[in-house]
């Protein structure tokens, strides 16, 4: 079960040192001209730090779509803080599961969110669907230590009985289902643990 105290560090880390190395690269692979008005769409963003600098920096309008409403209070205190509360919205749902409850978005963030689910393809896939302009994806390096770690993550939650897994999807599986939807790879970056690729629509 998902702990509050997870929500609460992360916004804790987020006001002492700002986004991390990978979502600094994310968000600066965005053109100030497709931020002018764009509505983002953040899906299983948190507390919404993504989002939130994109309204900061141009962006219209924002919405973070999560399973877990625990994120929610502080997805709110993050708002009031930067003054984004009346262009930012928080709202639990299963994107896969309601695909007709959520509407498209000129820009789709989809950041260390695929690793968590086994349907990360699908995920990957339904996000460049809602997608008009651009998705912004990360997922872990497909390195050798990185799958050990994850290895010993998997192994050390099912001797605890907790039902959270990481998996590692094929770089190039989550690029297609992107490019199966019509969008291309612009920019890419990495870092040493995970790497991020912007997507743009192209029609």
């Amino acid at each position: 079960m998902f702990k509050p105290q997870i929500a609460r560090r992360n916004l804790k880390r987020y006001r002492k040192k700002g986004l991390g190395a990978i979502e600094r690269q994310m968000v600066a692979s965005i053109p100030p001209k497709d931020l002018d008005g764009a509505r983002v769409l953040e899906i299983g963003g948190g507390i919404g730090t993504i989002q939130a600098e994109l309204l900061a920096t141009g962006a219209g309008e924002g919405e973070i779509i999560e399973l877990v409403s625990a994120y929610e209070p502080y997805a709110r205190e993050l708002a009031r803080e930067k003054r984004l509360e009346t262009r930012s919205r928080f709202r639990v749902a299963d994107v896969l599961a309601q695909p007709e409850t959520v509407a498209p978005a000129d820009i789709v963030v989809l950041n260390r969110v695929v690793c968590c689910s086994p349907d990360g393809v699908r995920l990957t896939e339904m996000a460049a669907r809602l997608a008009e302009r651009t998705l912004i994806l990360s997922f872990p390096r497909d390195r050798f230590l990185i799958r050990m770690v994850a290895s010993l993550i998997n192994r050390g939650q099912r001797l605890m009985g907790r039902s959270f897994r990481v998996f590692l999807h094929p770089r190039a599986s989550l690029l297609a289902a992107a490019h199966s939807q019509g969008l291309t790879v612009a920019t890419t970056g990495q870092n040493l643990a995970w790497e991020f690729a912007a997507l743009r629509r192209t029609a």
